[in-house]
């Protein structure tokens, strides 16, 4: 990453303080915020794949309640699976979540894996979703890069970074130098980007007014300076 486009230490320390108060204030309670069984969590992330969230908040208790454990999701057949996720669409998530929890039982005794590699060879699990489930479950300082925090930190950060799959590298070593190395805080902060990216900094509005990290967003510089 070059040197100029690295975050210097006190805008990261005032980027975390500024967001996570602000997370305090005003974060939602959301049912997989107030869990850490990688299960749940897993479930949670699947859904949320180009869902919004009132849709997979009234799907997921449901779902949980059919199939409370990897054991009984990987003992379910297809089509059980397939009619408990009717109404979310993108059937294949919930094909490749079943294959994964008959692969978790068998070969991992029904536990999710807190190895990122092992847990990035299972079906459906991207960079992204590792990295929620470590954070949000396991509460380890990984970076969950989706969407909404992708375009927080390009426009906190890096307001001139060309789109292109190839750039959202620099994205994730941004992601990586910004999330605290303390597990709780981390699950905290991951949560309140994501939060922030989907309530005010999102790709159809900027309510900069509302954002709490407003002062040292690189955005805003660059406004001023065309």
């Amino acid at each position: 990453m070059p040197r100029k486009s690295i975050p210097r230490t006190v805008e990261i320390t005032a980027f975390r303080r500024r967001l996570l108060a602000w997370f305090r204030r005003h974060g939602r309670d959301l049912p997989w915020r107030r869990t850490r069984d990688p299960y749940h969590v897993l479930v949670s992330e699947v859904m949320l794949q180009q869902t919004q969230v009132a849709r997979v908040e009234a799907f997921y208790p449901a779902f949980l309640e059919a199939f409370p454990t990897v054991k009984r999701l990987a003992a379910a057949r297809p089509a059980q699976v397939r009619e408990q996720w009717e109404g979310l669409g993108y059937y294949r998530r919930a094909a490749h979540l079943h294959r994964l929890s008959r692969e978790v039982q068998a070969h991992h005794g029904g536990r999710i894996p807190d190895d990122p590699a092992i847990l990035r060879g299972l079906p459906g699990v991207g960079r992204y979703t590792a990295g929620a489930v470590l954070s949000f479950a396991f509460e380890r300082p990984f970076p969950a890069v989706d969407t909404n925090v992708s375009r927080v930190i390009r426009r906190v950060f890096h307001p001139r970074l060309p789109r292109g799959t190839r750039h959202e590298t620099r994205v994730w070593d941004t992601a990586a130098l910004l999330v605290p190395p303390r597990g709780t805080s981390a699950w905290a902060f991951n949560q309140a980007i994501m939060e922030l990216g989907a309530l005010i900094c999102t790709a159809r509005v900027k309510r900069c007014g509302a954002c709490p990290v407003a002062v040292g967003c690189r955005s805003r510089d660059v406004r001023r300076k065309t």
